[in-house]
């Protein structure tokens, strides 16, 4: 059974469970030619004025880069044995300022939601490290799917709303 909710508010408290427990999400881009590309990574999540916003903290590759500049359109993909699930569609986009920087090395210590983070200076000196790169993750859509009984509830952004301000 699927539902819509009509607020991120709705489906948070689940959200950050599975996230937390999850950890890790497959993250999907696309090339030039439309063709995926995953890898695995640990995003972190806040919720801003009623909307969530996602950061990841990561090296800024070749082909993330080419793929992002190309189509912007990300997917993040948790999943657990039992078939808990969330599924993130977003908008990516490199940030690269130093209040950002700090604020997301602060953010993954912090564990948003509570067990998803980790400390970042386990790959990288400090939040001003260059090879420390930011993307900005404005999801669009998160379906969150309870393996139990495969109950799945979706947000949808509001028309507009797909960015927030931060």
């Amino acid at each position: 059974m699927t539902s819509k909710v009509a607020s991120f508010t709705d489906l948070e408290p689940e959200f950050d469970r599975y996230v937390g427990q999850i950890g890790y999400a497959t993250m999907v881009t696309v090339d030039r030619q439309h063709r995926p590309r995953t890898r695995v990574l640990i995003p972190i999540w806040e919720k801003i004025d009623g909307h969530p916003l996602g950061w990841l903290a990561t090296y800024r590759t070749p082909v993330k880069e080419a793929h992002i500049a190309a189509n912007p359109h990300v997917n993040f993909s948790y999943w657990a044995p039992g078939n808990n699930s969330v599924a993130v569609d977003a908008t990516a986009e490199w940030v690269d300022s130093p209040e950002v920087r700090q604020r997301v090395w602060q953010l993954y210590r912090q564990t948003s939601p509570p067990g998803a983070g980790y400390d970042l200076g386990q790959f990288w000196r400090s939040p001003q490290d260059p090879k420390l790169q930011i993307l900005r993750l404005d999801p669009w859509r998160i379906q969150v799917i309870r393996g139990l009984d495969l109950r799945s509830r979706i947000w949808r952004a509001p028309v507009g709303a797909e960015r927030v301000a931060v």
